[in-house]
């Protein structure tokens, strides 16, 4: 091999020829060492939002590829990832991060809560950074569509946090059920101990002071100004729609993907939610949510019916013991014309409840039919490096899951049955506010 032939190319141009579509050239694993990544190899990664979950992002993400810049509105909660990558540039905003060091950043992740997704995922794609958002992509339907337009226009390699789509578990449930394993498919039950926060609430009128630690202005971002209180921050936003999207936005994109995969679900026709009380601001104790699919190519009609606030599903016939039901606090139930199968709300650990049939696919495995996986963060790393988009990108699947995800909030907020196009995904339904389908950003905050 000549010197020409082997001089390595810099981590700068490399990503540009990728985003550009043009031919690259590595230096093979096997001449640097196994397990060595060169520097000019790694993508600069910037990081919105660095605790809590973020914290998990910025290591997935920081094993293989250069933790640039780390971005985060509280100090106490970005401290661990501050500490585990001290050489990173430390920002509050990440308007100002992406102003000042957008041409160091070849790839962003976005680990915010909800309401903040869509505000720094759209200015990270038109600077052309690929990109990363935790679930769900957004809290309105009008949101997604945003995200998915600007996926498809500035052509970079995106993905939601629905960790569960890259396992081998959900790759296995499609195998089983194409293979017959249970049958024709025309139900599916799921259910989740969520919320395991505060909700169901009014809004708080007691006083408090905001943390030093916390720009609680930055926190709040596009969402409409209001006082600090620790009801909102940290973690228990989730149950505020200004903030959130309740336990469905929280488990649905793991615990839906499957079906919405393997079956192809699309868009449902229509949608039944029940409910325990409904407050103005924030999401109820309990729900139960139905959704209808129609038809679609070979496979029927399917319901699926979601629960939360730790409301099971009936037992199936094939477990004896009722001790034994729930298998766990958070799962899915599969129902075919010839079997069953459950799973975790990743598709972790699928089984069989008829225990011949397991034995007999234990001992003979179907064949496997979809590619596996280094895991999710691997997934959309090479994806950024020019390789196979991540299987949930965001205008294939990620944005079409959210968006049949977020529909059912909408006959939860509303208390009445919601009549969705399949073809198009448009709500039908007459009468749904406006602020329940495209938020009002504050001043500042628009891309």
């Amino acid at each position: 091999m000549s010197r020409t032939s082997r001089k390595r190319i810099s981590r700068r141009r490399f990503v540009g020829d990728v985003a550009t579509g043009l031919s690259f050239t590595i230096v093979p694993r096997h001449v640097l060492g196994r397990g060595f990544v060169a520097p000019s190899d790694k993508l600069n990664i910037a990081c919105i939002g660095v605790g809590g979950m973020g914290a998990n992002d910025v290591r997935g993400v920081g094993k293989t590829e250069n933790i640039y810049a780390l971005c985060d509105v509280d100090d106490r909660q970005a401290a661990q990832s501050l500490t585990a990558f001290p050489l990173a540039k430390r920002f509050k905003d990440f308007r100002v991060m992406l102003d000042k060091e957008g041409k160091n950043i070849d790839a962003v992740t976005v680990s915010t809560p909800d309401h903040t997704h869509t505000v720094a995922g759209m200015m990270a794609m038109k600077l052309g950074k690929h990109t990363r958002i935790q679930k769900p992509l957004a809290r309105t339907l009008w949101e997604v569509k945003q995200l998915e337009e600007a996926a498809r226009k500035y052509k970079v390699a995106t993905q939601m946090g629905n960790q569960g789509h890259a396992e081998e578990g959900t790759r296995l449930i499609r195998e089983w059920v194409e293979a017959g394993a249970i049958g024709t498919v025309r139900e599916i039950q799921l259910w989740t101990n969520r919320p395991i926060w505060p909700q169901a609430l009014e809004r708080p009128l007691d006083e408090f002071y905001t943390p030093s630690t916390l720009d609680w202005d930055l926190w709040l971002g596009p969402a409409p100004a209001r006082p600090y209180h620790p009801a909102y921050a940290p973690f228990k936003w989730r149950g505020w729609w200004d903030f959130g999207t309740g336990a469905l936005g929280d488990i649905a994109c793991h615990s839906m993907d499957a079906s919405f995969w393997a079956l192809d679900l699309g868009y449902p026709t229509r949608i039944e939610a029940e409910s325990t009380k409904l407050f103005s601001e924030t999401a109820p104790a309990c729900s139960r949510i139905t959704y209808s699919f129609a038809a679609k190519g070979s496979r029927p009609a399917v319901q699926v019916v979601w629960r939360d606030g730790s409301l099971y599903p009936p037992r199936p016939k094939e477990i004896t013991d009722p001790a034994a039901w729930p298998f766990d606090t958070s799962g899915q139930l599969w129902i075919g014309d010839s079997g069953k199968l459950v799973a975790g709300i990743y598709g972790e650990s699928p089984r069989l409840l008829d225990a011949a049939k397991q034995a007999e696919i234990t001992a003979h495995p179907v064949a496997q039919k979809y590619p596996r996986t280094e895991g999710v963060y691997a997934e959309w790393i090479a994806a950024c490096k020019g390789g196979t988009p991540a299987g949930s990108n965001i205008p294939d699947h990620s944005g079409p899951l959210t968006e049949m995800v977020l529909l059912g909030n909408l006959a939860v907020r509303t208390a009445q049955p919601i009549d969705v196009n399949p073809q198009t995904g448009d709500v039908l339904t007459a009468g749904i506010p406006t602020e329940y389908l495209r938020p009002q950003y504050r001043q500042g905050w628009s891309w």
